[in-house]
């Protein structure tokens, strides 16, 4: 009598696989479009501008603090100048936002 409602449950689950399989996909399919690759453009979009960074260029850190680049070092390393003879070391991939960016020299 007890064993009765167990073997009715166990019986019943058998054939629920497949329809499981179909909404994980769906589900995989929905998260991909909508979190993982626009969150892949916005890391490449950020590579390219730090590599894109120049002497001159006004700058803000992720800390919130606005400087010039004084000079691009190398091993991702930038050298910044917050006020007038205050340069800080900051690694290039800190860099959340140019402000302003020079020109390029004109090459003749």
């Amino acid at each position: 009598m007890f064993a009765t409602p167990a073997y009715a449950q166990a019986a019943g689950g058998a054939g629920g696989g497949a329809g499981f399989l179909i909404p994980m996909i769906l589900i995989f399919g929905i998260m991909y479009f909508l979190m993982i690759r626009p969150q892949q453009k916005k890391i490449k979009e950020h590579q390219k501008m730090v590599q894109a960074l120049r002497r001159g260029d006004q700058v803000v850190t992720q800390g919130g603090l606005i400087g010039k680049v004084v000079k691009v070092k190398e091993d991702n390393e930038l050298e910044v100048e917050l006020a007038q003879g205050v340069k800080v070391r900051v690694v290039q991939t800190t860099i959340a936002q140019v402000l302003n960016k020079t020109e390029p020299a004109a090459k003749e």
